[in-house]
C-alpha cells in the first residue's frame, strides 16, 4: 500500500488542533473583511480566525442542508403524499 501524496495546499506549519479525538489540519487563508468590522471585532477581544471559521462551517451547514433537500424533494415529496393519502403507516400502535 502506498503511503498518500502530500497535499500542498495544507500549510503543515500551522499547529494542528484536536477536536473531539480528531486532529485538524489548518490551512492559512487570505479574507477581505471590513475595516470597521475588524477594528470592532478586535476591541472586543474576538478571535477572527475562530470567527471566521465559525461563519464559513455555518454557511457549510446550511448549503449541505439546502442540497440535501432539493436531491431528496422527490422523496420527500412522495413520502408526504403517502402519508396524506394513506396515514401514518403505523399510527394504530401510537400511544399519543
Amino acid at each position: 500500500m502506498t503511503s498518500p501524496k502530500p497535499n500542498p495546499d495544507v500549510d503543515r506549519t500551522l499547529p494542528l488542533r484536536r477536536s473531539r479525538g480528531s486532529v485538524s489540519l489548518r490551512k492559512s487563508t487570505n479574507i477581505t473583511l471590513r475595516l470597521e468590522l475588524v477594528e470592532e471585532a478586535k476591541a472586543l477581544g474576538i478571535n477572527l480566525s475562530k470567527a471566521a471559521e465559525a461563519g464559513v462551517a455555518d454557511a457549510v451547514a446550511r448549503k449541505r442542508a439546502e442540497r440535501w433537500l432539493a436531491d431528496n424533494r422527490d422523496a420527500l415529496e412522495s413520502s408526504n403524499a403517502f402519508v396524506e393519502r394513506n396515514g401514518l403507516p403505523l399510527a394504530r400502535y401510537r400511544n399519543f
